[in-house]
C-alpha cells in the first residue's frame, strides 16, 4: 500500500496541489486525471521519490517494492535489452552481477565460496533462475522479438526503447506500479497486451494517461486533480465523466425535486454497474460500483471547450474519388495502388503500420502534396478543412489570438471573435496572447476553431488529439460524432476511432484494405486472421 499525508507542492505563488491525503490499495488501478499543467506527472514523481514535495510525506508499506516507467530514454543505452528489463528489479540484478563476478575471479577463495553461496540463496528466493525467461516473455508480449534481446538499447529506435522500459517497469512482480503515459508509442497489439497484463495484476497500479479507452479498460478508480485538490472516485473514466455531467445538469435544474434527482442518480449507477459486468474488469469494478452511495457522486468543475462542426451546405452524392494513388518519399515508397470512393455519410478512419504514409496521404487529399502517380478528385459541392499533424507554421507570427482567428472568420467583429475564443477556453486577456507562444494544446484548440469557422462539409484530420488534455479530447470526440458531414482521419486514440468511424481503410506499402465496419470489429477481424 502507498499513501500520502498532507502533501503540498507550490511553484512560487502557484499551488499545484495542497494537503493531499490519499491511499492507494492493492488490487486496484488508479487513473490520475487533470488539466494540462495540473501536476499529474509531478505527483507521480513525488510518489516514486524522484521529486520532493514542499510539505507532507509519502508512506509505503514495509518491504513493498515500487517500480516506475522510466522517462529517460538514454539512461540504459549501454546495456542490453534483456539486462535493462531485469534491472527493473534492481536488487535481483545486483545480486546476479555480484555472483557472476565472483565466479569469474581467477583466484576463487573460500570467502568467495561462502559469499557466492549466500548470493545463490538470495538469487533463488527472488526468482532469479526464471529472470531471463520472464524478461523475454514480457518483451515478446510487447512485440520485441528474441533477435533484439541481446542488442544495446542505443541501437534501437525510440519507439522500441519505450517498450523495453515498459517491460522493465513490469518485471519482477512489483508491489506498486507507477506508469506515466504507458501507451505512448505503442501499437494496438501492445496496448491490448498491456491492458490484459494490468487486468491480471493483483497489486497496486497508479497511471497517468490521455488514452480514454485504456483508462476505461484498466481503472477501478479515478483521482481528479481539480482546483489544487485531489478527489478519488470509484469507477473508470467514463463513469467519472458521465456522473459529473449528470450532477452538473441536476445542479442547474433547480426546479427538479430532490427525490427525482436521487432516483435518476441511482438509476445511473445501476445502469453503469450492469455495463461493467460485461467488461474485462468485470468482477472488481462491478463490486465497487454496487457500493456507491448517491452522495459519493460530485460534479467536476473542469471546463470543456465547445467543439461543434457545422457544414454550411450539404455534400452532394459525388464526394471524393481516389484512383491508383502512390507516393514515394526519396527512395522509400510509402504507398501504392490506393483507390477508393467516399460517400457523403462516410467517417473513415485511416490506419496502417507507417504513420508517415498516412500523413502523406492526407496531405495529398488536402492538396498540399502532389502524388507520385494517380488522381484525387473532389466533388463540385465539396469544401474541405484540413488539420495537419505538423502545424507550427500556422503560428510563426506575432499576431494575438483575436487577430490570428480573425484571418479565418467570416465575421470580423471583435465581439464575435472573443465569444468564439471564450467557448474554446481562451477568455479575457488570453485573447491578447501572441500566437507564437502558445502551448501545443492551445495550438490544437486554435486549429480546431479555424476548422469550425470554415463550415466545411468534409473534415480531414491527421492525429488531432496530440497535445490535448482529456477534456478537449472528450469534446472533440463528441463534436466529430455529431458532425453531419464526411470525415477522413487518423488517430491513435482507440475510443475516438471506435465511436466516430463507420469505415476503416488500412494503408499498406503495396495497397490497401477497405472495410465497412467499426474499428473494434476491424481489430477483431485482423486478430482472427493473424491467429488463423
Amino acid at each position: 500500500m502507498i499513501s500520502t499525508q498532507g502533501l503540498t507542492l507550490r511553484y512560487g505563488k502557484r499551488i499545484l496541489f495542497e494537503d493531499v491525503n490519499i491511499k492507494f490499495t492493492p488490487g486496484n488501478c488508479y487513473g490520475i486525471i487533470g488539466a494540462n499543467g495540473s501536476g499529474k506527472s509531478t505527483f507521480l514523481r513525488i510518489l516514486s521519490g524522484e521529486e520532493d514535495s514542499h510539505t507532507g510525506e509519502v508512506l509505503i508499506s514495509e518491504n513493498e517494492r515500487l517500480a516506475v516507467l522510466k522517462q529517460n530514454h538514454f539512461e540504459f543505452d549501454e546495456h542490453t535489452v534483456l539486462d535493462t528489463v531485469i534491472m527493473g528489479y534492481r536488487r535481483l540484478y545486483d545480486v546476479m552481477q555480484e555472483k557472476n563476478a565472483i565466479y569469474e575471479k581467477p583466484d576463487f577463495s573460500d570467502e568467495d565460496g561462502v559469499r557466492a553461496s549466500e548470493l545463490e540463496e538470495e538469487f533463488g528466493e527472488m526468482g532469479g533462475w526464471e529472470a531471463e525467461s520472464n524478461a523475454a516473455a514480457l518483451l515478446e508480449g510487447l512485440g520485441i522479438k528474441e533477435k533484439h534481446h541481446g542488442q544495446l538499447l542505443k541501437e534501437l529506435e525510440d519507439s522500441v526503447k519505450v517498450r523495453v522500459l515498459l517491460a522493465q517497469a513490469l518485471f519482477g512482480d512489483p508491489d506498486i506500479l507507477i506508469l506515466d503515459e504507458p501507451t505512448n508509442h505503442l501499437d494496438v497489439h501492445s496496448i491490448t497486451w498491456l491492458e490484459d497484463f494490468l487486468l491480471e495484476f493483483k497489486k497496486t497500479v497508479i497511471v497517468v494517461s490521455h488514452d480514454r479507452h485504456f483508462l476505461n479498460t484498466v481503472c477501478t478508480h479515478i483521482v481528479d486533480i481539480d482546483f489544487s485538490k485531489m478527489t478519488m472516485f470509484v469507477g473508470n473514466y467514463d463513469f467519472w465523466y458521465l456522473s459529473s455531467q449528470l450532477m452538473l445538469k441536476q445542479r442547474k435544474d433547480e426546479n427538479k425535486k430532490k427525490e427525482d434527482k436521487i432516483k435518476e442518480l441511482k438509476e445511473f449507477v445501476q445502469r453503469f454497474s450492469a455495463n461493467a459486468s460485461k467488461s474485462k474488469q468485470a468482477t472488481s469494478r462491478k463490486k465497487l460500483l454496487d457500493k456507491i452511495q448517491v452522495e459519493d457522486l460530485k460534479p467536476s468543475s473542469r471546463r470543456y471547450p465547445y467543439i461543434n462542426f457545422k457544414p454550411e451546405r450539404e455534400a452532394g452524392d459525388n464526394v471524393l474519388s481516389v484512383e491508383n494513388l502512390s507516393y514515394q518519399a526519396g527512395d522509400e515508397l510509402l504507398f501504392s495502388n490506393i483507390s477508393f470512393r467516399m460517400n457523403k455519410t462516410d467517417k473513415i478512419g485511416l490506419t496502417g503500420p507507417n504513420p508517415q504514409a498516412l500523413s502523406a496521404l492526407m496531405q495529398i487529399l488536402a492538396g498540399e502534396l502532389e502524388p507520385s502517380t494517380g488522381t484525387v478528385t473532389w466533388g463540385s459541392t465539396i469544401t474541405t478543412s484540413f488539420f495537419p499533424k505538423d502545424h507550427d507554421q500556422f503560428f510563426n507570427t506575432d499576431l494575438n489570438l483575436i487577430d490570428w482567428l480573425r484571418q479565418y472568420s467570416p465575421d470580423n467583429e471583435e465581439s464575435f471573435i472573443r465569444g468564439f475564443l471564450g467557448r474554446m477556453l481562451f477568455s479575457g486577456e488570453e485573447g491578447l496572447k501572441s500566437a507564437r507562444v502558445l502551448s501545443g494544446g492551445e495550438k490544437v484548440r486554435c486549429l480546431l476553431s479555424r476548422m469550425m469557422l470554415s463550415a466545411a462539409n468534409v473534415l480531414i484530420l491527421d492525429e488531432p488529439t496530440n497535445h490535448l488534455d482529456l477534456e478537449t479530447i472528450t469534446s472533440l470526440n463528441q463534436g466529430m460524432e455529431e458532425y453531419t458531414g464526411g470525415i477522413i482521419f487518423t488517430s491513435f486514440d482507440h475510443q475516438l476511432m471506435q465511436t466516430v468511424t463507420n469505415r476503416i481503410i488500412e494503408i499498406k506499402p503495396d495497397g490497401m484494405d477497405d472495410r465497412l465496419m467499426s474499428y473494434d470489429a476491424y481489430l477483431e477481424m485482423r486478430e482472427a486472421a493473424q491467429v488463423g
